[in-house]
């Protein structure tokens, strides 16, 4: 089991050390977020099953705190409010579920970031696509090849893994450096 945990630990840092050749790709995200956040503007962030969690996970920093006192950055995970996500899914079917909220919140100037290990889930790709109708800039977080969600998302930062585990680490890795560039740079403010 020890080598198993090591081989495990050793893959997980691989694909970590990887992400340092998409720094001006993160620095990018982050400029964007920066830019809607000045603007007061506000981030959509969504997501299925454990990207779910990385979105609702990300908006917590943005709405409460990363490391610094700072004012409550306007952030909105589309995945927590059960009764619109089922209502949704049984009006229009599950592929409209984040689409529908991005069409009634997302104004020009918002980011809407899309979670999808695989690139490929239809209802994150609807709402990047629903995002871009209404003005919003759009970023994808994926991994493997980075799916369709590569081509549709204004930026995109793809984690090459076929391993959703270490990918969904790597996501949350960039999450945190995207708040802690964020914060610092609007924590004065």
């Amino acid at each position: 089991m020890i080598e198993e945990i090591r081989q495990i630990l050793q893959e997980s840092m691989q694909i970590k050390e990887a992400l340092l050749a998409q720094a001006d790709l993160i620095q990018q995200i982050a400029d964007r977020l920066i830019e809607a956040l000045k603007g007061r503007h506000k981030i959509l962030v969504c997501g299925n099953g454990g990207s779910a969690a990385d979105a609702q996970h990300m908006v917590a920093e943005l709405m409460g705190r990363f490391a610094l006192e700072r004012r409550p950055f306007p952030a909105i995970a589309l995945t927590t409010n059960t009764s619109t996500l089922t209502a949704l899914a049984n009006d229009y079917g599950y592929e409209t579920v984040f689409s529908r909220q991005v069409e009634a919140l997302a104004e020009p100037g918002d980011v809407l970031i899309g979670i999808s290990t695989s690139g490929s889930s239809l209802n994150v790709i609807r709402a990047i696509e629903a995002a871009k109708t209404w003005g919003a800039f759009t970023i994808g977080l994926t991994g493997w090849d980075g799916g369709k969600l590569k081509n549709v998302a204004h930026l995109c930062l793809c984690i090459h893994s076929c391993s959703t585990p270490r990918i969904q680490e790597a996501h949350i890795t960039v999450i945190h450096i995207l708040c802690e560039l964020v914060e610092k740079a609007l924590a004065k403010q």
